[in-house]
């Protein structure tokens, strides 16, 4: 349910952004009658048992996959440890490249796959492991085996990683004020702007998401204490270099939404609270 709000608070899409995702949608004939552009991002939620080449695309007359449907908007994996491990290995490429080539013996085929990758899975095979009011009955090694279906190289290549308590009653039947989307996305419509100024000498680079290792030299600079802090987080935590990167990213947003300028160490520690998986790891 919650990831199918993610598109609600997303920016709206610009006219080059409908254009591409209008192009590939038509190739997979996925255009409704009547419909000359697609302006709404996508949300695609693939059952467990797709193939790797549902997902990535192929066929004799290589089609867009999920990856390339989803271009543009949200790609939403349920029970994330339930996908085969071949099908979710094939996701690293476009993760990191933002492309998808298909090549066959008469022709190669590139498609667009610029996508968000949403994940739900439960902490393990019983899904109680760590509730405070429901007693985990799973061995540490069905924890363990249950979780290393999911490749740490995967894993790296995903910015946030959250643990998601179970609802209690109270906040079940409990009205409670609620922050609307249009008041959420109105905020990401403001930083999507910022970064848009900010890359507009750069092609092909949108967002924060988009930098490469020469944008975070030159727009993530550190002061002393906060390399301090991201020294202490990568050999506590044992953070590869992508993992070093991926926190600078979503440091680098949480300051745009925050409306500032610099990198301060409050935006750099609310991005390493989000990789809570690599938190784990190192506390095992």
């Amino acid at each position: 349910m919650l990831a199918r709000r993610l598109p609600t608070i997303l920016p709206s899409m610009s006219l080059d952004e409908a254009l591409e995702t209008t192009k590939i949608h038509s190739v997979a004939g996925l255009l409704g009658a009547g419909q000359s552009l697609c302006t709404l991002r996508p949300f695609r939620a693939p059952h467990h048992t797709i193939s790797d080449a549902g997902l990535i695309g192929g066929g004799s007359c290589p089609r867009p996959g999920e990856v390339s449907l989803a271009h543009g908007g949200v790609l939403f994996l349920d029970e994330l440890p339930e996908f085969r491990r071949n099908v979710l290995e094939v996701l690293r490429q476009p993760l990191e490249d933002g492309v998808v080539t298909l090549s066959r013996a008469a022709v190669s085929l590139t498609y667009p796959a610029r996508f968000m990758l949403a994940g739900a899975m439960n902490p393990c095979p019983c899904g109680y492991f760590g509730d405070a009011r429901q007693q985990c009955r799973c061995a540490e090694l069905d924890v363990e085996r249950y979780r290393s279906r999911v490749s740490g190289p995967l894993l790296d290549r995903i910015d946030i990683h959250l643990e998601v308590p179970a609802v209690v009653y109270s906040d079940l039947v409990e009205c409670h004020p609620e922050e609307p989307s249009a008041a959420i996305r109105e905020r990401v419509e403001r930083a999507r702007v910022i970064q848009r100024l900010r890359f507009r000498d750069r092609p092909g680079v949108h967002a924060n998401a988009h930098m490469t290792t020469r944008d975070l030299r030159r727009h993530c600079a550190l002061t002393p204490g906060v390399e301090q802090l991201l020294r202490d987080a990568v050999n506590r935590f044992g953070l590869s270099a992508r993992g070093y990167h991926r926190i600078l990213k979503i440091a680098r947003t949480v300051a745009d939404l925050a409306g500032a300028d610099e990198l301060a160490s409050t935006h750099v520690r609310e991005a390493i609270q989000y990789r809570s998986l690599d938190r784990r790891r190192a506390a095992a």
